[in-house]
């Protein structure tokens, strides 16, 4: 006969008296603690004003986000409800129960000042040799804004909808005023109806006035580079050179009838996403070290295109602490190739290594052993690095982007299961992003830490 474990759901059980006792020494949780608690969190606690009822201390707090975060759960509901469900998080909050309005009020109101808390952390992977912060990569994915594509409104058909809406509140009133509203079917509200359709024109002004705002910025730009171009093609003209190509168009001003804006998030865009189509989504960057895999810079941008992102990333870079603030080399994808990228670099003593183009698929064997001839005479930046990229050293060096930033995206989507942002808005959006990077930074530095 077979014999089993007894079911006895009656017999009473006590925790262990403390709770250094719940989880193992090598937990993820306890690892977060212990580096949240010995940073410099001055800055959130001195925002305390000390009114009230006692607060809850911002580093238990600021663990409950970051391990949430790490393993998958970003709701402030789910934070609250795992204090009662998982041994984790109660280890964390130290057998208390911080309900969803204080943590989503806490990730809100002190989103700025994550990226401090993720500097130091930066910081204490250096401390702990964890990487010399030689080569990176950088690369964007597109995530999910917390609207629906299905919300967007172009300009014109705010326009169509915006004089439908006006020659509705006309009829109405012209019923409204009229003696005898016979022709008025049963049950409708004309006060009703005309304010419902007032707030609607209220709201579609509003929306126009920021597409109108966006495409006066668009002009702007496009104008000062129009400029550029042709005072390139006046100069090349005064040599007696003749200027290649067609001479740029002008730029249009005033908004277009495709321009668009979300009436959930109007801080999101229109974005192409990997697999075709289209959706609401913010363009999230980030800054990895290939030796450690650890997220050095995070940035979110609204524009769908990387090609604008070098300059403000190395920016990111370079404004870390020493140690951490002057990679020797950076590598990309083809995606963020332009001359002024590669000098941008360049300047910064940091040697780019950035795809100039697609590699055709299925080389020969025997590419993969062979070494370009030596470049001769006077190269320019960009020469020089197409040519660092086809030797071996410089192949090789390249490889490392596709297994460090990419795997990292990876796993942030697919195992801590972040593909949306909750909060919404370009800056809230920036300073989630952070704290998402924040997480990973701590779930890989877990890892690699010595055992």
């Amino acid at each position: 006969m077979s014999r089993f474990r007894p079911i006895d759901r009656q017999t009473d059980y006590l925790l262990p008296p403390s709770v250094q006792d719940w989880l193992p020494e090598s937990h993820l949780a306890r690892y977060v603690v212990d580096v949240v608690e010995a940073l410099d969190l001055s800055a959130l606690t001195r925002a305390y004003a000390g009114r009230g009822s006692d607060a809850y201390h911002p580093a238990m707090l600021l663990s409950l986000l970051i391990y949430g975060y790490a393993t998958g759960t970003h709701s402030s509901r789910r934070i609250e409800r795992a204090t009662y469900d998982s041994l984790a998080f109660r280890f964390i909050a130290c057998n208390q129960h911080p309900d969803h309005d204080t943590l989503a009020s806490f990730r809100r109101r002190f989103g700025a000042q994550f990226a401090d808390a993720f500097v130091q952390v930066l910081q204490v992977a250096r401390e702990n040799q964890l990487s010399r912060f030689g080569t990176v990569s950088l690369d964007g994915t597109k995530i999910h804004a917390n609207a629906s594509r299905h919300s967007a409104l172009s300009y014109g058909h705010a326009e169509k909808i915006e004089a439908q809406l006006k020659a509705e509140v006309q009829e109405m009133l012209k019923l409204a005023e009229a003696a005898d509203q016979r022709s008025v079917p049963e049950g409708v509200d004309l006060p009703a109806e005309i304010r419902r359709r007032e707030e609607r024109l209220a709201a579609i002004a509003a929306a126009k006035a920021k597409i109108e705002a966006r495409a006066k910025e668009r002009f702007e730009r496009e104008q000062a580079e129009y400029e550029a171009k042709m005072a390139t093609r006046r100069t090349k003209e005064a040599t007696g050179k003749k200027p290649g190509g067609k001479p740029p168009k002008p730029p249009q001003a005033g908004p277009r009838a495709q321009d668009q804006i979300n009436l959930t998030d109007d801080d999101s865009r229109i974005m192409k996403v990997a697999g075709g189509g289209f959706e609401q989504c913010y363009n999230a960057q980030a800054v990895v070290d290939t030796e450690s895999m650890l997220v050095m810079a995070p940035h979110v941008t609204q524009a769908g295109n990387d090609k604008e992102q070098v300059e403000p990333m190395v920016a990111r870079i370079q404004a870390l602490p020493e140690g951490l603030n002057q990679p020797q080399r950076l590598l990309a994808d083809t995606g963020f190739f332009s001359e002024k990228n590669v000098e941008l670099c360049q300047q910064g003593d940091i040697e780019p290594l950035i795809a100039a183009g697609r590699d055709a698929h299925h080389p020969h064997w025997l590419d993969r052993f062979e070494e370009p001839a030596p470049l001769t005479g006077p190269a320019s930046h960009v020469e020089q690095m197409r040519h660092a990229l086809k030797t071996k050293a410089g192949r090789a060096a390249y490889a490392l982007r596709k297994q460090t930033v990419e795997p990292v995206f990876g796993i942030i989507k697919s195992v801590m299961g972040f593909r949306q942002f909750l909060l919404r808005g370009l800056e809230n959006v920036r300073n989630e992003w952070t704290l998402v990077c924040l997480a990973w930074n701590l779930k890989r530095m877990a890892v690699l830490r010595p055992q």
